[in-house]
């Protein structure tokens, strides 16, 4: 089995079905791919790779920003049997440089735009020259890849401050399937507009992978970001499904003239990433006149929950488990893996046979094996089901922030702006700033003597983190609290 493969050819589109199109203001086309075309480039790219001398299993960097040259690099590399690492182009050098030595990565592949790793012995930096060169290279064919063989690697905060590795296998795109019916009830006919960027893993799943296995056509938009374009871009791209974190259709609700008659082709909208708030929900189904549906998912697993047509709404839960995936609560008090019955809090979790399930965190043989109980994979999230079988989620088991969509370890942030000499101590969570909305603050305990220079903390933070990871708020504080025994307890800054 090749992820690739299955993703191109399972439904059997026509060569002419249009496969991607990216879209600028007003929903306009800047490029369109048809399945044939597009095919055609990734087993170049597939091609091109093996011709540079890489070897099957080899992983590959990538630093592409928001181009279709992302998908094309991506996929072309599940095809040959090599092991792309995405990233995301908002890393900083120092968080590319991480990534690249916890990896392995025999080479970084970029556009010349975006932020690099240091060079390091053995490792080819590939740019857009031999990126262009890829895409003309003569075609090959699929590597013959075993559904346990690797496909893709992607790192996520890791608690301990420091980025983390998934890695998925080929099977991966059976683990995908169940979310065709539990959430999208997507067609060969849907026009699926993702709001994300190409290289977030979110787009790459939900806004690539699942309509080309379904032979339908997937628009991602390339253009000015403002919340008031949204309704244009929709209307204009003849979209029939859209998919976006809850924070862009707050935006898109607010600053947007949004009507029912607005985008008339739209059937619902799709959200995961972060908690979709009631109070959104609502506005959103009375303002467009159409269906909202949550899911929840993770880096290791994708979503495995979720409502959709076939699973009515309830507002506060994303949903049912999808048809097929065994999840459960499990006793947090309890080394056994004691499952909960409904109405108990306790540690959600999803079954280890699960295809869509990685295959560990990379080179991490302990903490793969710590996130298991028995043969359930814990998720990390505590939760409860209801009489009914829908999800209520009840917080994180750790202290992983959520970020627009994104997780964000508070060590990982700490540690950045501990390296200013004038910070004695730093603590990282997330307090609420509004209805719905949580923003990443740094409590910041300053040296004796020095005084608090916000700007000067948050150009460190500028210089080591990615945006979306870089406190919103900055609070100046005598001494964080802690318990007798020294802990931390990021809860008692969340109050305030």
């Amino acid at each position: 089995m090749n992820l690739a493969r299955y993703c191109l050819t399972n439904a059997a589109p026509s060569a002419t079905d249009v496969a991607l199109e990216v879209v600028g203001q007003a929903g306009a086309p800047l490029e369109t791919w048809t399945y044939g075309r597009l095919e055609d480039t990734i087993l170049r790219v597939a091609g091109g790779l093996r011709r540079l001398g890489l070897m099957q299993g080899d992983r590959i960097l990538l630093r592409i920003g928001h181009s279709s040259d992302f998908p094309l690099a991506f996929f072309g590399a599940i095809a040959g049997g090599f092991v792309p690492v995405p990233s995301s182009a908002l890393l900083t050098a120092p968080e590319c440089d991480l990534i690249l030595a916890d990896s392995g990565a025999v080479c970084v592949l970029h556009d010349g735009a975006t932020s690099l790793p240091v060079d390091r012995p053995g490792v080819r930096f590939l740019g857009p020259d031999v990126l262009a060169g890829l895409k003309a290279a003569p075609a090959d064919k699929y590597a013959e890849t075993q559904p346990d063989d690797p496909a893709f690697l992607i790192y996520t905060s890791g608690t301990s401050g420091y980025p983390k590795g998934v890695l998925h296998a080929q099977r991966a795109a059976l683990g995908r399937r169940p979310m065709d019916r539990g959430w999208y009830g997507m067609t060969r006919h849907d026009r699926l507009l993702h709001a994300g960027a190409f290289n977030w893993t979110y787009t790459l799943g939900v806004g690539l992978m699942d309509p080309w296995a379904n032979g339908a056509t997937s628009i991602v938009y390339d253009g000015p970001r403002d919340p008031d374009v949204w309704p244009g871009v929709l209307e204009g791209c003849r979209a029939t499904l859209f998919a976006a974190v809850p924070s862009l259709y707050r935006r898109l609700l607010k600053y947007g003239a949004v009507t029912p008659a607005s985008f008339p082709l739209l059937r619902h909208g799709l959200t995961a990433g972060e908690a979709l708030s009631v109070s959104l929900h609502s506005d959103w189904c009375e303002k467009t006149g159409r269906p909202l549906y949550e899911a929840l998912g993770m880096s290791e697993i994708s979503t495995y929950v979720s409502s959709s047509p076939e699973v009515p709404t309830r507002p506060g839960s994303p949903g049912k488990p999808q048809d097929g995936r065994r999840v459960a609560v499990l006793d947090e008090a309890s080394d056994e893996a004691r499952l909960l019955p409904a109405g108990e809090v306790g540690l959600l979790a999803v079954y280890r046979s699960d295809p869509g399930l990685m295959l560990g965190y990379f080179r991490r043989k302990a903490e793969t094996e710590a996130a298991f109980r028995g043969d359930w994979f814990l998720t990390g999230d505590r939760a409860r089901f209801d009489a009914d079988g829908y999800l209520w989620y009840e917080g994180r088991a750790d202290d992983v922030m959520n970020a627009f969509g994104y997780r964000v370890a508070p060590e990982e942030v700490e540690r950045v702006l501990a390296a200013h000499p004038d910070v004695a101590e730093v603590a990282v969570t997330t307090v609420v700033a509004g209805h719905g909305v949580d923003l990443i603050a740094a409590f910041v305990v300053m040296r004796q003597g020095s005084a608090g220079d916000e700007a000067a903390i948050a150009a460190v933070a500028a210089a080591g983190l990615a945006e979306y990871k870089r406190p919103k708020l900055y609070r100046f504080v005598d001494e964080l609290p802690r318990t007798p025994s020294g802990k931390l307890l990021r809860r008692s800054l969340q109050k305030g």
